[in-house]
């Protein structure tokens, strides 16, 4: 490929330049050099070493600049951390499968490989790309800027996509981030990784890395879920079938509301058994649950003509500053009105705060005992009825039980 223009921070240029001075080079290769070409910016900085004798002598030119992890030295990548920018150097490795699922491989480093045979062991075309600092030049052995330019997303090597399954996940997700077709013999290996089972092999939390990337960085999550679907990969998580995908599109949300979002409709057991399939975020499943059994309440107190007791009552349960957002995609003006109401009676993010503690009940000569709760209740469920509204009429309640 040509010389092209390519902006890199300073220090990138800096290493290569000493890495030029003993012999060796530095290629920055794929996310960051994708996305240059899908005009998207990236903090990925992913740069292999070639030439270089060991990874020892790698780290003390890091080490020099920089904070070098050694966390992924065994794999042959050092973390180096400059300036609050994380860059990920490797060596050229060969992958040998010796196990099942996604981990299950012998790792071989050699910085005499040549650029495409290194290349090689990578998912897709699109990923495969490189750019030689030295030379200013773009690197594209399996032709991805091609199928960049035709919208596709293609494999490299058939045998080798085969031995990591989670690259059928990585296929869904990149096609709904970049709305890219999955190209017709690369559909067809993905299928038949499908129906091997080859996918249950994978934990939780690779899968869910996966889920993650595309409800949050696809502006339309739908296309991944429909490319499940005709991969057969919705057989494990049937509990989406009847899901209309397209209610996800264009939402720009956290985590956990894309997941409310897609849940919602759906039987709670049927959500929590979907939830604990790709997670075991205990807190994350029970706020998602949390608000999926109320995600419609937005829309039943604005019909009913809800009271001021109802609100402050739902807000005892939920947050309604929170719910409201996430039912805003429901019903705009059931939202928006209950909102208000809200934020009128003072219990849009909070619920309505309780007049009495169980000091205070001391403090009127009542001894500490399991009745305490009782009264507190009794008390704060009149407050919500609006029945008590201050200090002293609390307190004059409170000593008559």
């Amino acid at each position: 490929m040509n010389k092209q223009t390519y902006h890199l921070n300073q220090i990138i240029y800096t290493i290569s330049k000493d890495l030029d001075n003993i012999g060796a080079k530095l290629i920055i290769v794929g996310g960051n050099v994708r996305d240059y070409y899908l005009h998207l910016s990236s903090k990925d900085y992913d740069l292999e070493v070639y030439g270089l004798p060991t990874l020892d002598d790698l780290e003390k030119i890091l080490a020099s600049y920089g904070d070098v992890n050694l966390v992924g030295k065994s794999f042959g990548v050092l973390k180096f951390r400059y300036e609050k920018e994380e860059y990920d150097f490797s060596f050229p490795r060969r992958e040998s499968k010796i196990d099942v699922g996604h981990r299950g491989f012998d790792i071989e480093l050699d910085s005499k490989m040549s650029f495409k045979e290194a290349s090689q062991r990578r998912d897709f075309t699109i990923n495969s790309m490189g750019y030689d600092i030295k030379k200013l030049q773009f690197l594209d052995p399996y032709n991805g800027l091609d199928d960049i330019k035709n919208k596709k997303l293609r494999c490299i090597d058939e045998k080798k996509f085969q031995e990591d399954p989670l690259r059928v996940y990585r296929a869904i997700q990149f096609c709904a981030r970049f709305e890219f077709t999955l190209e017709k013999n690369s559909f067809i290996l993905c299928q038949k990784m499908v129906q091997n089972g080859s996918l249950t092999t994978l934990p939780k939390e690779r899968i869910y890395t996966e889920f993650t990337k595309l409800l949050l960085k696809a502006n339309r999550p739908s296309l991944g879920f429909e490319l499940m679907k005709e991969l057969g990969v919705l057989t494990y998580f049937s509990e989406l079938e009847q899901v209309d995908f397209k209610k996800l599109d264009y939402k720009k949300l956290t985590l956990f509301a894309m997941f409310v979002i897609l849940l919602e409709g759906l039987e709670i057991e049927k959500s929590k058994n979907f939830l604990y399939k790709i997670t075991d975020e205990h807190k994350l499943i029970k706020k998602v649950l949390l608000f999926i059994k109320y995600f419609k309440t937005p829309s039943s107190l604005f019909e009913k003509s809800a009271t001021d007791v109802d609100i402050r009552r739902l807000a005892k349960y939920i947050n309604i500053e929170e719910l409201v957002t996430l039912s805003y995609f429901d019903n705009k003006e059931a939202s928006e009105w209950l909102l208000q109401k809200a934020i009128y009676l003072g219990v849009q993010n909070r619920p309505l705060q309780r007049l009495l503690e169980g000091k205070d009940l001391i403090k009127i000569g009542k001894k500490p005992s399991p009745k305490f709760r009782e009264i507190l209740e009794s008390v704060y469920e009149l407050q919500i009825e609006g029945t008590i509204c201050n200090f002293e009429d609390a307190i004059l309640f409170a000593s008559t039980l």
